[in-house]
C-alpha cells in the first residue's frame, strides 16, 4: 500500500468519529427511490448531493458535479464519496492491492448495505467464516497510514466504530449512525 506522510491528530479521529450520532437525523427510509438520480442522492446529506456528480450502476454521468464529490445509484448500496473514497474504489472494483490515500477521506452510505464481508474484501456472499455483515445507515472513513486505526475495535457487534477489512489496502472504518443498524447472518451459528 502506497502511503504518503501526513499528520493526523488523534483528536481529529475522535471528532470524525463524534460526528456519526447528529447524521443518524439524516438518514433516509430503507426503500431506495426508483430514480437512480434520486437513489445516488439519497446516500449523503443534501450539502454534499446538492452539488455532486452522478452516477448510475453503470458508471455513467447522469449530472455533472461542481464540489468534488460523487454519488452512485448503486442498487443496494448507494453511496457518497470523497476524492480519496474515489482511488479507494478504483482499487477496490478493479481487486488491486495497492491504494493511494493521501488525506482523511469520508464517504456516506446513509440507505445502508445489503452486506459484505467484514475480512474478505472480495467475497460475493454469506458463508460461517467470513464475518458478512449487512450495516444499515453508515458513514466510512479510511486515512493514509492504517496504523492510525489500531485500537479500534474489528468486531461489528462491539456497537459503535469498527475497522473493516483490516491488514488489506481497503481497511477503512465503518461508522454506524443509528442504533442496531448491524446485522450479522451468522453470529448466532459460532460456537
Amino acid at each position: 500500500m502506497k502511503r504518503t506522510a501526513f499528520f493526523f491528530a488523534p483528536f481529529t479521529l475522535l471528532m470524525v468519529l463524534g460526528l456519526a450520532a447528529p447524521i443518524s437525523a439524516l438518514a433516509q427510509a430503507t426503500t431506495p427511490p426508483d430514480d437512480p438520480v434520486a437513489l445516488a442522492e439519497s446516500a449523503g446529506i443534501p450539502e454534499i448531493t446538492d452539488d455532486a456528480t452522478i452516477l448510475d450502476a453503470e458508471g455513467n454521468v447522469l449530472r455533472e458535479g461542481r464540489n468534488g464529490w460523487t454519488c452512485m445509484a448503486a442498487p443496494g448500496a448507494p453511496m457518497c464519496l470523497d476524492e480519496q473514497w474515489m482511488s479507494w474504489l478504483d482499487a477496490y472494483a478493479n481487486q488491486g492491492d495497492e491504494v493511494e490515500v493521501t488525506g482523511v477521506g469520508l464517504a456516506y452510505m446513509l440507505q445502508g448495505d445489503d452486506g459484505v464481508s467484514n475480512i474478505h474484501p472480495f467475497a460475493t456472499e454469506p458463508t460461517p467464516d467470513n464475518e458478512w455483515v449487512a450495516t444499515g445507515p453508515h458513514i466510512m472513513l479510511i486515512v493514509p497510514d492504517p496504523a492510525l486505526l489500531d485500537g479500534l475495535p474489528t468486531d461489528p457487534r462491539q456497537g459503535g466504530p469498527y475497522v473493516m477489512w483490516k491488514d488489506t489496502p481497503l481497511v477503512h472504518v465503518m461508522i454506524p449512525v443509528e442504533t442496531g443498524a448491524i446485522g450479522m447472518p451468522f453470529f448466532d451459528r459460532r460456537p
